[in-house]
């Protein structure tokens, strides 16, 4: 499931932001309650107990994707990208459904991801 967001605040603005992993507590509740970089990896204390979170290297392209290993070790690749709207930011985050997950969870992470991706708007057009 493809979901967007409308941003209003130019692309290399919240490009900067959703790519430091240190901003990521401050907008994704269902990632993040803390974290911390650890070798390879940014360790994020979560609503699922313990994650690691592998994140793709800047660029120029706004491509902000993600790997989150689970504490089971399942590992759930989140496509994330910003680009430009108008004046503004478009963001697009893909939710894939997990093979054990039911439409029901599912919907239920979905609605989450929503959720984050509303606070980021707020928080990067200073509504927060």
């Amino acid at each position: 499931m493809n979901l967007s967001v409308t941003i209003d605040q130019p692309v290399n603005l919240v490009y900067e932001y959703i790519s430091n992993p240190k901003n990521l507590p401050s907008w994704a509740s269902g990632l993040s309650a803390s974290i911390r970089k650890e070798a390879d990896y940014w360790i994020s204390e979560s609503p699922m107990g313990l994650v690691k979170v592998k994140f793709v290297e800047k660029n120029i392209f706004g491509i902000l994707d993600h790997t989150v290993i689970l504490p089971s070790g399942i590992e759930v690749y989140n496509p994330m990208r910003v680009f430009q709207n108008h004046n503004g930011s478009e963001l697009l985050f893909t939710v894939y459904q997990l093979p054990d997950r039911s439409d029901e969870k599912f919907m239920e992470d979905s609605k989450l991801v929503e959720k984050d991706l509303k606070k980021l708007k707020d928080l990067l057009e200073g509504k927060l």
